[in-house]
C-alpha cells in the first residue's frame, strides 16, 4: 500500500509567508489521522505562516527542501497544553523545573506513530517573544517561552533531517515517550538566547540522537525527569552519536531537572567546540544516575559570560541539594574514555558530604588548560544549589570533592596559556580510593605539586 499524501494547498493554504495557513494546514494533518495514517507535504519554494499545530497519530509532517513553516508572532496563537495559565502575556508556570510547556508550536499528545522530517526548515520566531538584557544575552518578558516541538506520552516517533531555528525557548521536548528516533537533524539557535535548549528528551526511554548538528545557547543536548512529567518513567536506553555542538551552556547534560532516574546512557563520536561547558551531570533533585559511558569525544570549552552556568569545564559531575526541601540523588559508575579536551578549566567532579560521587573511570583522557577568554579564572561554578554559587579555587586537571572509587588511567595533564589561578594536575579532597594508573600530570608552576591530595 502507498503512503497517501496530503497537502494544505487542498484545503485552502496559500504558503505566501504572509496568510496563516494553520487551519488548512490542521485540516490536512487531521484528514491523515482520519485516513488512518499518511503524509502532509509542505512545498518547496513556499514558507507556511502558522499559529500551532497538533501532530496526529501515524501522521507523517514532511517539509519538502526549500519550504518553510513559520511560527506566528502572536502568543495567542499558541496551544497551551499547561493548565496553570492565565493572562497569557503574562504566562508563569511558577517553579521553573516542572517541565510542562505553556506554549507549544507543534503539539502532539498520545499520538503515536507521529513523525517530523524533509530537509526543509521550522523558523520558530524566536526573536518575536525576546528582549535584549544586554551584549551577551537575551530574555523574554514571560517565562516559559514558546516550546518549539513538544511531544507527550507518544511512542515510536521520529524527528527527522529537518532545520530548526530561532526558538524562543526549548526547541524538541518529548516527554513520557518511549521509542525516540532523532537524526540528521540541525537545530541553529542564536547564541545569546537564553533557555534555547536544542534537545531535551524527558522521561522517555529508548531514545537515539544521531548526526545531528546543533548551535544553541543553554544546552545542546539535555536528559531531564522533570517534575511536571513524573508520571512517567526514567529517562533510560539513551544513545547520543556522531554528533557536532555548540553551546553556550553544556553541550551535552544530564539533569539539572531530575525528580526522576537516568540509567544506561551511552555517548559516543561527538564533536563539542566553543561551549562554555562539555559533558555535564548536574544531580539537584532526588534523582539518581548510574550507567553511564562517554567514548570518543572532543571537548573544546571557553567562558562566554559570567550570566551562564559553568566556567569552562569540559566534563562536570555534581550532586548538590536543590533546596532545603530538596536532597540530591547519587551519581554512580560513569566511565570516560579516549576524550580529548581543550579549554580553560579542567574536569569538575563534586559530591556532597551526604551524598559522595562514586565509581567514576578515566582512562586515555588528555586535558589540556589554556586561557582564551577575558574573563576570571580560579573559579568553579556550582549552581544551582542550597549552599554553594560560584565558588573561588585554583583551576586544575582534575578537580575532586566528596568522590569515591575514582580511577584514572592512562590519562595527561598539560597546562597551554597558563592563568595564575592555574595550580595543579590533579586536586582532591575528602575522597576515598583514588587510584592513578600511569597518570601524567604536570603543574602549572614550578612551585606548585602535580597531585595534591589532601
Amino acid at each position: 500500500m502507498t503512503n497517501q499524501l496530503f497537502y494544505p494547498e487542498t484545503y485552502g493554504a496559500a504558503g505566501d509567508g504572509k496568510t496563516n495557513d494553520c487551519a488548512a494546514i490542521q485540516k490536512a494533518l487531521d484528514a491523515a489521522f482520519e485516513n488512518g495514517g499518511g503524509t502532509v507535504v509542505l512545498t518547496s519554494g513556499k514558507t507556511y505562516y502558522s499559529d500551532s499545530l497538533q501532530l496526529r497519530k501515524n501522521v507523517e509532517l514532511h517539509l519538502m527542501k526549500g519550504a518553510r513553516l513559520k511560527a506566528t508572532a502572536d502568543i495567542g496563537g499558541y496551544i497551551r497544553p499547561c493548565e496553570q495559565i492565565n493572562d497569557p502575556k503574562t504566562a508563569k508556570i511558577g517553579n521553573p523545573v516542572t517541565g510542562k510547556p505553556s506554549f507549544v508550536f507543534l503539539y502532539g499528545y498520545e499520538a503515536d506513530g507521529c513523525s517530523v522530517t524533509g530537509e526543509g526548515i521550522i523558523d520558530a520566531n524566536g526573536h518575536s517573544f525576546v528582549k535584549r538584557k544586554d551584549q551577551y544575552y537575551v530574555t523574554g518578558d514571560f517565562y516559559p517561552r514558546p516550546t518549539v516541538i513538544y511531544v507527550e506520552k507518544s511512542n515510536h516517533i521520529s524527528f527527522r533531517d529537518i532545520t530548526i531555528t530561532d526558538a524562543p525557548f526549548w526547541t524538541l521536548h518529548p516527554a513520557g515517550c518511549d521509542d525516540v528516533l532523532i537524526s540528521k537533524i540541525r537545530i541553529l539557535n542564536d547564541l545569546d538566547v537564553a533557555n534555547s535548549d536544542g534537545i531535551d528528551p524527558d522521561h522517555c526511554s529508548n531514545v537515539r540522537i544521531l548526526g545531528c548538528h546543533i548551535e544553541c545557547a543553554d544546552d545542546c543536548i539535555c536528559l531531564k525527569t522533570s517534575r511536571g512529567n513524573a508520571e512517567y518513567g526514567p529517562c533510560e536506553n539513551i544513545i547520543i552519536a556522531d554528533c557536532t555542538l555548540i553551546s553556550t551552556s553544556a553541550a551535552i547534560k544530564i539533569g539539572t531537572e531530575g525528580v526522576g532516574d537516568f540509567r544506561n546512557v551511552l555517548v559516543h563520536h561527538c564533536i563539542i567546540s566553543r561551549s562554555n561547558r562539555g559533558l555535564s551531570i548536574q544531580i539537584r533533585d532526588g534523582g539518581n544516575v548510574k550507567n553511564v559511558h562517554y567514548s570518543d569525544i572532543i571537548i573544546e570549552t571557553r567562558r562566554f559570560c559570567p550570566d551562564w552556568w559553568g566556567t569552562a569545564e569540559p566534563i562536570v559531575l555534581t550532586t548538590f541539594d536543590r533546596d532545603a526541601e530538596t536532597k540530591s540523588g547519587s551519581i554512580r559508575n560513569v566511565s570516560f574514555r579516549n576524550i580529548t579536551c581543550k579549554g580553560e578549566n579542567g574536569v569538575l567532579i563534586h559530591g556532597n558530604e551526604k551524598n559522595r560521587i562514586s565509581d567514576i573511570s578515566f582512562e586515555n583522557v588528555q586535558v589540556e588548560l589554556t586561557k582564551t577568554s577575558k574573563w576570571d579564572c580560579g573559579l568553579y561554578d556550582l549552581r544551582p544549589c542550597l549552599e554553594h554559587g560560584v565558588e573561588s579555587y585554583k583551576n586544575a586537571g582534575f578537580f575532586l570533592r566528596y568522590a569515591d572509587n575514582i580511577t584514572i588511567e592512562k590519562t595527561r595533564v598539560r597546562f597551554g596559556t597558563v592563568c595564575e589561578d592555574y595550580a595543579h594536575a590533579l586536586d582532591a579532597e575528602n575522597c576515598e580510593n583514588i587510584e592513578l594508573i600511569r597518570f601524567d600530570g604536570e603543574a602549572a608552576k614550578e612551585d606548585c605539586e602535580a597531585v595534591s591530595i589532601r
